[in-house]
């Protein structure tokens, strides 16, 4: 059974130093202040570069990979969830969410996924646009908590999710309760075909049998004509409203 998350938990907005892009590690450090102060929200972007899952690090040719991507100004950064690779940089808007659960992360890891999804899903219908989650075969880190449009073969991924577990001493004392970090990465004005082409061409050089296709996922900017000039910035602002609408963030 999967317990939903508390209705009134009342997160709080952790602002952005600046409000300049981070490391693609930023919203690790989400899982201690959830901790120590209650349930923690960030909307953020991160520098450019590539992200991957630990398990990249077993192919041979991992670091040689690293060297000619951070070369081209594209630095792999290897992240503690779960997934497949993805691309963070302009364009692209993150949304992370931590917070204490009872139990085990098993009773509750569908129902943290649902909760991010559904926020962006309220995001997104202020655009006009309909969305839901699914797997979208094809596409990159591809898994059943991506948010999608369209149905069918016509599904594009839009978002995709992950999650990272972590048990913590809370309040700073002797009792500890597992924190939940599930965050979602949001494709709000990106070149589709270009950065799908990039993950390929890290894949391939590592000798890996996986390829993505650019058709299987969207931008904002081309679906909604009203975001085209400033789809990351109004997408943001979207998402902190939803969270205030959803959550009570503040």
């Amino acid at each position: 059974m999967n317990c939903p998350p508390p209705a009134d938990m009342g997160f709080r907005l952790l602002p952005v130093p600046g409000g300049l892009p981070q490391t693609a590690k930023f919203d690790e450090a989400l899982i201690g202040l959830a901790a120590l102060q209650g349930p923690t929200a960030a909307v953020w972007q991160a520098t450019q570069g590539l992200v991957v899952p630990r398990t990249y690090q077993r192919f041979e040719a991992f670091p040689h990979a690293c060297e000619v991507f951070a070369r081209d100004g594209w630095p792999v950064t290897v992240r503690q969830s779960g997934g497949g690779i993805v691309p963070q940089g302009d364009g692209i808007i993150n949304l992370s969410l931590a917070y204490v659960v009872e139990g085990k992360p098993l009773d509750h890891s569908d129902a943290a996924y649902l909760l991010i999804c559904r926020i962006i899903a309220q995001a997104l219908h202020r655009f006009g646009i309909d969305s839901h989650p699914q797997a979208v075969e094809g596409s990159f880190c591809d898994g059943r908590y991506n948010l999608a449009v369209g149905s069918g073969d016509f599904a594009r991924k839009i978002a995709g999710t992950a999650q990272l577990w972590r048990r913590q001493s809370i309040g700073g004392g002797r009792d500890t309760a597992q924190v939940v970090l599930v965050h979602a990465l949001i494709l709000a004005a990106i070149d589709a075909p270009g950065v799908t082409a990039r993950a390929n061409r890290f894949e391939a050089m590592l000798g890996s049998t996986r390829h993505y296709a650019g058709h299987r996922i969207a931008s904002l900017h081309d679906i909604s004509a009203a975001t085209r000039a400033y789809a990351p910035k109004a997408f943001a602002l979207a998402l902190q409203s939803a969270l205030e609408t959803e959550l009570g963030a503040i």
